[in-house]
């Protein structure tokens, strides 16, 4: 059985930093791609970043380009969203999720078959 865990989110200032972890068990993951997503307040979940589980180029969303950062750490079967230069507009409920792919990276969120529980990001002006 798939699990999905986060963790790392929080309370931080405009301008400062955060990194989230999706710690992935219950089945290989190569062959997957890792997304991570977020749900403002109000608003449609949207996407953020994904990554294949085997490497390549990583994904992201023109609203956090150049400022966050995903990454693997296969040891530890993790995958990190490294978020600096944060904003207000950041604030969300962040989850990853994983599904198998065999073309172009996905990026919608019906595209992804296994989700975790989230994790609140919260960002003060």
């Amino acid at each position: 059985q798939v699990q999905l865990v986060e963790s790392g989110g929080g309370l931080v200032q405009a301008g400062g930093s955060l990194r989230l972890s999706c710690a992935a068990s219950g089945r290989t993951f190569s062959g997957y791609a890792i997304g991570w997503f977020r749900r403002a307040p109000g608003k449609e979940r949207e996407f953020v970043s994904a990554i294949r589980w085997t490497g390549g180029i990583p994904y992201y969303a023109d609203s956090v380009n150049r400022r966050f950062t995903i990454s693997r750490e296969y040891a530890k079967n993790t995958v990190y969203l490294q978020m600096n230069s944060l904003k207000p507009e950041d604030t969300a409920v962040y989850s990853c999720a994983a599904t198998y792919i065999s073309g172009t990276m996905p990026r919608k969120a019906n595209e992804y078959d296994y989700w975790g529980q989230g994790t609140q990001v919260t960002v003060s002006s």
